[in-house]
């Protein structure tokens, strides 16, 4: 199982280093476009221009800050050993689904299984955290149950 977990970790890290990479390919082309854009005799169609470049780069440097702070979190958990107890880093298998308890990732897909990454954040594992196999919790009216825990 420890392998599964090395996968979904894997996955964790490919989907941050994609965001970080389109957060800096956009980056560059609003830099560019900004660059490019050479004043015209509209001066104020030249400055909202430049102005809205501006803005698409602030947003971009966001996106990008959010996915380092995402590939903090992934670099603080193990994917070594094992625990009974659920934790960050945790593969939880429940009557209602398997989560990968590192960063909000979505659906990971390993060995055609589908498994939910999740931020220990997430309200969901919040309910989870400290519990144990054979535990059970309630999450906006949905009860599971912990079958095991990797």
């Amino acid at each position: 199982m420890s392998n599964i977990k090395q996968q979904l970790y894997n996955k964790c890290v490919t989907y941050v280093q994609s965001r970080m990479d389109a957060a800096e390919q956009a980056f560059k082309a609003a830099e560019q476009a900004s660059n490019d854009d050479t004043k015209s005799s509209a001066g104020d169609k030249y400055e909202t221009g430049r102005a809205m470049m501006q803005q698409e780069k602030d947003r971009n440097t966001i996106q990008l800050n959010e996915a380092n702070k995402l590939m903090v979190a992934l670099n603080s958990i193990s994917t070594k050993g094992e625990s009974d107890i659920i934790e960050t880093g945790s593969l939880v298998l429940t009557n209602g689904g398997k989560f990968y308890i590192a960063i909000s990732a979505g659906t990971l897909v390993v060995d055609n299984e589908s498994y939910f990454a999740v931020s220990a954040a997430a309200p969901i594992c919040m309910q989870m955290m400290g519990k144990k196999a054979g535990d059970a919790f309630e999450v906006n009216g949905k009860k599971y149950r912990i079958e095991a825990v990797m």
